[in-house]
């Protein structure tokens, strides 16, 4: 169990964890049921904490804008890089419900090595539930690499514009050109006789003239 607050769960000479154990032997039939108890250091960086404590002030009618403003700048106060703080349903007794969002600092949601918290938590109200989602940015995980001045698509090799081995001018002899491949010598584009000779365009026949069809 983490918790920010372990001695109200374990109780006055840890009263409450065992009762917490006999209950939980009779859900799962187990008599070995153990129970760790892990303390948050830092409850304003946790997204979970934050959102229940928003949902909290809000079922107790305080002003949504204002709880999540506190929220933000106890967060911000205890070193996160960014928060952002989603709400959603009949904000403040609306007729309508609306979607608002609150942001402060960096909260980069498509970069690996960053360490972000997310919870998403419910608020019940006599209007209906009110969605509340936390992102909290920690920073970084992991640092940045030191990539090779020379590293360039995958492969180190020279410059950019530098060809491959063996490129398009190193492609060797193609044979002769289209023209010479068909039998006949250099006639003209449409040689249907046998006698295609230097005859015209239309040499059905032997090597005569324009129209030699015989």
């Amino acid at each position: 169990i983490h918790t920010s607050k372990p001695g109200i769960i374990i109780g006055k000479g840890g009263g409450e964890v065992d009762r917490i154990k006999e209950e939980l032997k009779k859900l799962t039939g187990k008599d070995d049921v153990q129970i760790n108890i892990l303390e948050i250091r830092r409850p304003e960086l946790d997204a979970n904490i934050v959102g229940d404590t928003i949902a909290k002030q809000i079922e107790n009618r305080i002003n949504f804008k204002r709880a999540i403003k506190m929220a933000i700048a106890s967060t911000l106060r205890m070193g996160a890089e960014g928060i952002k703080v989603k709400v959603g349903g009949r904000l403040g007794g609306s007729e309508i419900a609306r979607t608002e969002e609150f942001k402060q600092g960096r909260v980069p949601l498509h970069t690996f090595r960053m360490d972000i918290d997310y919870a998403n938590v419910f608020a019940q109200t006599v209007y209906g539930k009110i969605g509340i989602k936390v992102w909290i940015c920690k920073g970084e995980v992991l640092a940045k690499r030191d990539l090779n001045p020379n590293f360039v698509g995958g492969k180190e090799g020279g410059s950019p514009g530098e060809r491959r081995d063996g490129g398009r001018d190193d492609r060797g002899d193609r044979g002769e050109r289209r023209d010479d491949r068909r039998p006949g010598g250099q006639g003209g584009g449409d040689r249907r006789g046998p006698g295609g000779g230097a005859g015209g365009r239309d040499n059905r026949g032997g090597g005569g003239g324009r129209d030699n069809r015989r």
